[in-house]
């Protein structure tokens, strides 16, 4: 992702945690824990959302677009710079927070296939502190999926993406954007089409941008038509059919659970044992325990 930062005072910062080995496309996601300082930004092709996860209050001075702004911000607070938008900040307690970088052009992309004015005229509001509980809850999901480290949840960031983006066309666009609405949703063909390259391609990591290709639609418009059709994210149906085939490979009792989480498409042992637990309420070795006590 392209972009520009400097950090005049001190040395540059580092996450503690970051996606940028991870493969995400589209979106960038670093957790920083900072003692205080001041930092000078200024991404060209990114716009940047920053959420609080500081314990206490922390007085941050904040210069951007130039306006000036001063207050305390507390756990939860969101800030929102548009790409191309000069950012100096300086806080002064240690600080922890949750830095969300998107690609401009990937909101653009977005809001072609999802409103209905011009989306080149449309620019993101600059926000200093509001609170917006779903951004937070978005921002909170991107975290777990960063401590997690699933190399398997690509169709997961790639959902999480394009909801974010959605999002801050709805709440962020100026001017106010007309939202193409969906009435239907996918016809049987296409249901049919996805479904079945779903199933031929579980042990792979499978992309949205592979199932919205694959019926000429974009992907925000997949991802709710989807939703709308089958009552589940294509993210849900695909971890579902992925325990499903690992549950049919454990019936025949012949490979490792280590093996099994591979051919199902899970990134590890672990991977597969948390979500099989959380769609049956069960281990995988306790299932394949229960099956074998059940024909003794």
């Amino acid at each position: 992702m392209n972009a520009i930062a400097t950090h005049p005072i001190g040395t540059t910062p580092l996450p503690i945690l970051s996606s940028q080995n991870q493969g995400w496309e589209n979106i960038l996601v670093e957790q920083f824990q900072q003692p205080p300082g001041e930092e000078r930004s200024h991404f060209s092709e990114e716009h940047a959302i920053c959420l609080s996860l500081a314990p206490r209050p922390v007085r941050l001075l904040q210069i951007k677009g130039g306006r000036t702004y001063v207050g305390l911000h507390a756990k939860g607070d969101v800030s929102v710079t548009p790409a191309k938008t000069p950012y100096f900040a300086r806080w002064d307690s240690d600080d922890n927070c949750l830095q969300i970088r998107i690609a401009s052009r990937f909101i653009q992309s977005v809001a072609r296939e999802t409103i209905a004015t011009d989306p080149d005229r449309l620019k993101l509001r600059l926000e200093f502190q509001t609170r917006d509980p779903q951004l937070e809850a978005i921002g909170m999901m991107l975290l777990a999926e960063l401590k997690q480290e699933n190399v398997g949840g690509r169709l997961y960031i790639e959902s999480l993406a394009n909801v974010l983006a959605v999002h801050l066309l709805r709440q962020y666009a100026a001017p106010k954007s007309q939202f193409i609405v969906y009435s239907n949703g996918l016809s049987e063909r296409q249901i049919l089409q996805v479904v079945e390259y779903i199933h031929e391609h579980l042990d792979r990591d499978i992309k949205l941008a592979d199932l919205a290709a694959l019926l000429g639609i974009g992907q925000s418009h997949l991802s709710h038509q989807f939703k709308q059709s089958l009552g589940m994210t294509p993210h849900q149906y695909l971890l579902g059919q992925r325990v499903e085939r690992a549950k049919q490979l454990l019936k025949e009792g012949e490979r490792s659970i280590t093996d099994i989480a591979v051919l199902c498409g899970f990134s590890s042992h672990s991977h597969l044992g948390q979500q099989f637990r959380h769609l049956t309420g069960m281990t995988p070795k306790a299932y394949r325990a229960n099956l074998t006590h059940r024909f003794v």
